[in-house]
């Protein structure tokens, strides 16, 4: 098949698969190492909007990369504040704050997209 347009279908998605693992290795500079190329953007395109991954929750992306890299509640204190507000955020008690997300961004590695996102707090629990 001639790659000379957007994949529209799971047919040609399934085609352009089968046919970048065959021109996988390709040398960059060669045809089939611009057809992977083309290959790569077009089934990425398809991949955006047929098989959309969610991001995590916000809470959830801080506490499982804490725990890959060892850190502990007080590990977030130059970033959030006090180790009050560090268990307030980490109980969903208490919102994020845009510059807790810029400082979480940067001392995780975690992307502002992942921080930024709404997510409801736990009231009841406060409430008790």
């Amino acid at each position: 098949m001639k790659w000379d347009k957007i994949i529209t279908t799971e047919s040609e998605y399934n085609l352009a698969l089968a046919r970048l693992t065959e021109i996988f290795d390709a040398h960059p500079g060669s045809a089939e190492g611009m057809e992977a190329e083309l290959l790569v953007t077009l089934i990425e395109k398809y991949e955006k909007q047929h098989y959309p991954i969610a991001l995590p929750h916000p809470i959830i992306a801080i506490q499982e990369t804490m725990e890959k890299r060892g850190l502990k509640d007080k590990d977030l204190i130059p970033a959030i504040g006090s180790k009050t507000t560090v268990s307030l955020i980490l109980n969903k008690k208490r919102a994020l704050t845009i510059d807790m997300i810029r400082n979480l961004s940067e001392l995780l590695g975690l992307p502002v997209e992942v921080l930024i996102q709404p997510y409801e707090l736990d009231r009841e629990r406060v409430l008790q």
